[in-house]
C-alpha cells in the first residue's frame, strides 16, 4: 500500500516571510472568499465555541470550512484567552489543518495565531473598502495592541489617504509603543497619543476601530461623528446606542454572529435588535448584490465574528506560496 504524501508544516515565521511583503494580497483573499460564498462554492459547518470563563471570555473554537471548487477542507482549532497579554502570553493561539478532497490527504498543518491576526484585519479592511468614506483621512483606535496595528496596516492599503491616527489604551505604555512602531511603517501619518482618553481617539475619526478584549460598553454613541465607519473587532465593547444610531449594520455573517456574545448578539437575545434591522452581510456587498456606502453622511456599523472558510482561504494562499518558495518543513505523520 502506498504511503500518504508528506504534510507541510508552516510556522508563524514562515507565514510572515510569505505575507509581510505582500499584505496587499490579503484583502484580495477575503474578497475572493466572499465571492465564492455567494456563488455557492463554500461549505460552512457550525462553529463550535466553548467558553470556559464568562467574565474573561476565555474560549476554544473549532472552526471547519470547505472551498468546494478548490477541493480543500480545513479546520482551525484556536484558543482565545483575552487576559493572556497581562501575563506575557499571546491572546490567540492555535493550529490550522488543511486537507485536499480527492484522497483526503492532509496537505498542511500551520500556525493559526498569526494567520488569525492577518485574517481579522483583512476582513476589517475589506469592510472599510466598501463601507467607509472614500475620502476618509482620520482613523481612531480604542486599543493599541497587535490587532490595532494590523488594522492600521490593512486599512491604510484600502484608504491610502489616511493622514491622522488617534490611538488610546488603558495599558501602560501601549500607545507609546504603538506610535513608535507604526510611525516607522507609516511616516505619512500624524499620530496623536490619546492615552486613556477614548473619546479623544474617536470623536474626530472617519474610521473607528475597537481593538480590545473587553467585555463592557466602552464606545459611546455620542462620540461617533456623522459619516463615520465603525469596525467592531472583539465582543462587547460599545453601548447599544451605537448600533441603534447606525444607518446600516453589516456583518461578516449575521447567522453566525446572532448566537454569539458580540454587542449586537446581546441586543438580539434581549429583543432589542431584529433580523430586519441588519442591512446585510459583507459578502453580498463585495459580490455587488447590495450597495455599500450610499452617501457621505451614513454612519455604518460593521461586526465580524470570524469565518472558517476565510481562514481556509488564507491557509490555501499560504500553502501554495510556501510550496512555490520552498518554505516550510515536510513531515511524515
Amino acid at each position: 500500500m502506498q504511503s500518504n504524501p508528506n504534510t507541510l508544516l508552516i510556522s508563524a515565521d514562515n507565514q510572515r516571510t510569505i505575507l509581510e511583503p505582500q499584505l496587499v494580497d490579503a484583502v484580495g483573499v477575503v474578497e475572493t472568499a466572499f465571492r465564492k460564498k455567494v456563488a455557492g462554492e463554500v461549505l460552512l459547518p457550525d462553529k463550535i465555541s466553548v467558553v470556559f470563563d464568562e467574565a474573561t471570555q476565555n474560549r476554544i473554537n473549532c472552526m471547519p470550512g470547505a472551498l468546494l471548487k478548490d477541493n480543500l477542507y480545513g479546520v482551525k482549532w484556536v484558543a482565545v484567552f483575552p487576559e493572556n497579554p497581562k501575563e506575557g502570553y499571546r491572546n490567540v493561539t492555535g493550529t490550522i489543518i488543511l486537507s485536499e478532497l480527492k484522497h483526503g490527504h492532509m496537505l498542511s498543518v500551520m500556525d493559526a495565531g498569526y494567520l488569525t491576526e492577518i485574517r481579522t484585519a483583512a476582513v476589517g479592511a475589506t469592510a472599510a473598502k466598501y463601507l467607509s468614506r472614500a475620502d476618509a483621512q482620520a482613523i481612531g483606535f480604542i486599543g493599541a495592541g497587535q490587532q490595532a496595528r494590523r488594522h492600521l496596516d490593512m486599512v491604510k492599503i484600502v484608504r491610502p489617504g489616511l493622514k491622522i491616527c488617534y490611538v488610546s489604551s488603558l495599558a501602560d505604555g501601549s500607545t507609546d509603543r504603538f506610535i513608535e512602531e507604526e510611525s516607522v511603517l507609516h511616516p505619512d501619518i500624524e499620530f496623536v497619543n490619546c492615552q486613556d482618553d477614548y473619546e479623544s481617539a474617536v470623536r474626530n475619526a472617519d474610521i473607528i476601530v475597537t481593538a480590545i478584549s473587553g467585555q463592557e460598553p466602552i464606545l459611546k454613541a455620542k462620540w461617533v461623528k456623522k459619516g463615520a465607519f465603525y469596525i467592531h473587532v472583539a465582543g462587547w465593547e460599545d453601548e447599544y446606542a451605537v448600533a441603534k444610531s447606525a444607518a446600516k449594520i453589516v456583518c461578516d455573517d449575521w447567522e453566525c454572529i446572532k448566537h454569539r456574545t458580540q454587542t449586537i448578539s446581546r441586543m438580539y437575545k434581549e429583543g432589542l435588535l431584529t433580523d430586519a434591522e441588519i442591512y446585510g452581510n459583507l459578502d453580498e456587498i463585495v459580490a455587488g448584490n447590495k450597495p455599500g456606502r450610499e452617501n457621505a453622511n451614513e454612519f455604518i456599523y460593521f461586526c465580524s465574528v470570524g469565518l472558517a472558510y476565510i481562514d481556509v482561504s488564507f491557509a490555501k494562499y499560504v500553502y501554495e506560496k510556501a510550496k512555490q518558495l520552498g518554505i516550510g518543513t515536510d513531515f511524515a505523520f
